[in-house]
């Protein structure tokens, strides 16, 4: 019986992963631009702005099929497991790494939880501003998270990824996407430099992201 309720979470799962990827390409036409670089099956950090809870999605659609099955966003804790629908979706679609984003409740390192993953041949989405930037600042100062995983895994490419227009499509306080074609553009990856400073690294790694944007560093 246990086997086929598994079986059933998982048939449920694929189902609900395709319903969601077909929705996204839908509303937001995304369109995937490779500068630099290729979609292969090398393992990745993939490092982007954020603007709305729909970034993750549109990075995961546009990624080739055998890639999307292996890449895992790194979301918060608190709002995926707010309902057992959101558990459902997290856990067993998207297949997060969750992280709490309470200092003082959580028991996991956070870093520790996102080497794990890349330990199990996983490639990672993550969001270095830490929150949702709904201000004119194009990019927030990027926490240290990025940093710190750089170092545990040195030999992971780092690749920025520029979403343009999601805060359009999704604005904030409105429940009904607006259409509006999405645009992802991935950039070279980077890795840290031996020596390099925290602040050193992640000034580098925001320029790189922002370079994307065409907005001046």
């Amino acid at each position: 019986m246990e086997g086929v309720k598994a079986a059933l979470r998982s048939a449920a799962a694929l189902a609900t992963g395709k319903a969601i990827t077909l929705f996204a390409r839908f509303v937001t036409a995304p369109r995937a631009l490779w500068q630099g670089i290729e979609p292969t099956y090398a393992q990745r950090v993939y490092f982007a702005n954020h603007s709305s809870n729909g970034d993750f999605v549109l990075i995961w659609t546009v990624l080739p099929a055998a890639l999307r099955a292996r890449t895992r966003p790194v979301a918060a804790l608190d709002y995926w497991l707010k309902s057992p629908l959101r558990a459902f979706i997290g856990r067993e679609v998207f297949n997060a790494v969750l992280i709490d984003r309470r200092p003082e409740e959580r028991t996991e390192d956070p870093v520790a939880q996102m080497a794990a993953a890349l330990d199990e041949g996983s490639s990672l989405i993550l969001f270095p501003e830490g929150g949702r930037n709904s201000g004119e600042t194009p990019l927030l100062p990027f926490k240290s998270g990025l940093y710190h995983l750089a170092r545990m895994r040195p030999n992971v490419d780092l690749v920025p990824v520029w979403i343009s227009n999601l805060n359009h499509v999704m604005p904030k306080g409105k429940v009904v996407p607006v259409p509006l074609i999405c645009t992802l553009t991935f950039g070279a990856a980077l890795r840290l430099d031996p020596n390099e400073s925290k602040e050193a690294f992640l000034a580098r790694a925001s320029s790189s992201l922002l370079a994307l944007s065409g907005e001046a560093a």
